[in-house]
Parts: C-alpha cells; structure tokens; sequence
C-alpha cells in the first residue's frame, strides 16, 4: 500500500546500490596572521585622530563666535536705528519748542511785557575780591 500512497501502480523494489565511498583528504591550510600595529603606530593614530578633532572643534568654535558677533551687531544697528528716529523726533520737537512765535505766545501767557522791548539794562557780574596774591606772598615767605 505505501506505493499506491506514492501513485505508482506497479510494485518496484528499491534497489539499494552500494554507494563508492569517496575518500576525502583533508589538506590543512596553515593560515599567517598579521603582528598587530606596533605601539608607537597606534600612539601616531591616535594622535593625528586627537589633532584633526582638536582643529576642527578650533574652527566651529570661531564659527560661533563670529555668528554670535553678528548677531549682536545685528541688534546693535536695530538699536541705533531707534535711537536715531527718537532723535530726529526730539529734533523736530526742539525746533518747534525755539520758534519765535511760540517763544512769544509763552512769554505774553507768563505775563512778560512786550512793550519794554528797547530798553536793554547791561547786567556785569560783580568781581569777587581775590586774596590769591597776598597768599602766594605768604606762601613763599614761610618757607626757609
């Protein structure tokens, strides 16, 4: 029943061929390992390694600073750009506080008389009395 199980009708006896067994030779390959690196080639690596990150973090640390600098003088001019339109507007506000007529209206409204415009009184200030020459006289008449 087991080859009808496989389809096939008609009975066939396996035939069990005695297989030639093949021999195999082992060959042994022998197999060279390169030395290590000497110590002072890794130290040399090693450092160059060291260097190149040491002159690289060098540069993105200028880099950083000069894009901080710029920042600051970015705000720095937005500064000076405010700065300069209050002036100018305290320019204006000047020039309009001095004009004459302006000048006039407030001293007619704090009562000042206009009528006196000729007369014109000379005001010297008086001159203080100064002792400094009789002290340097005496200055130099006590030393020995």
């Amino acid at each position: 029943m087991p080859s009808y199980i496989q389809g096939n009708l008609a009975l066939d006896q396996k035939r069990t061929v005695p297989a030639a067994k093949v021999k195999i030779k082992e060959t042994t390959k022998v197999v060279y390992r390169n030395k290590s690196l000497p110590t002072q080639e890794k130290m040399l690596y090693l450092f160059t390694v060291l260097l190149c990150v040491l002159v690289a973090g060098v540069i993105i640390w200028r880099y950083a600073s000069i894009y901080q600098m710029n920042a600051s003088i970015l705000k720095m001019q937005g500064e000076i750009r405010e700065i300069q339109a209050q002036n100018s507007a305290l320019k204006q506000e000047v020039e309009k506080l001095q004009s004459p007529d302006r000048l006039k209206d407030e001293a007619v409204r704090l009562g000042f008389n206009l009528d006196d415009e000729k007369k014109v009184s000379l005001v010297t200030p008086a001159k203080p009395k100064t002792s400094t020459s009789s002290s340097k006289n005496t200055k130099a008449a006590s030393k020995p």
